[in-house]
């Protein structure tokens, strides 16, 4: 098997309220609903997948009386979005209201962007680089 750089990437995590979740990554920064489910059976979970439906990545979050491991984020947890601009005002106002709270990230994120924990405490940084000049 040789790796492949087109191959998909999910992202998955626990979460403690999807509905919470829904209105921070769909309502506030704009992401789609790609899938949902109900767990309707034993050892199944609640889940919610956004995205761009043109990605080739998302996010998956599970929930339910079934869930495993409770979501456990930490400050080094961190979802990036490189926006090769600057950081809207616009969309950090509406991620606020959809339930994030803006935080420091330490002197590198916080020169090159903007943090803001989702409801379950989750760090989105929203950078104003391009991944090809963010190596430094």
């Amino acid at each position: 098997m040789t790796s492949d750089p087109q191959a998909q990437l999910r992202l998955a995590r626990p979460c403690r309220d999807l509905a919470a979740a829904e209105r921070f990554y769909v309502g506030g920064l704009g992401l789609h609903v790609l899938h949902r489910g109900r767990a309707d059976g034993p050892g199944e979970h609640d889940l919610l997948m956004v995205g761009w439906p043109e990605a080739s990545w998302h996010l998956e979050l599970v929930a339910g009386a079934n869930l495993a491991v409770p979501p456990a984020p930490t400050a080094e947890d961190l979802l990036v979005l490189y926006l090769a601009g600057p950081v809207d005002d616009a969309l950090v106002a509406r991620l606020a209201a959809a339930g994030g709270i803006r935080v420091p990230q330490g002197p590198y994120w916080d020169r090159w962007g903007v943090t803001i924990a989702d409801p379950d405490g989750y760090r989105l940084v929203l950078s104003t680089r391009s991944w090809s000049n963010s190596a430094g």
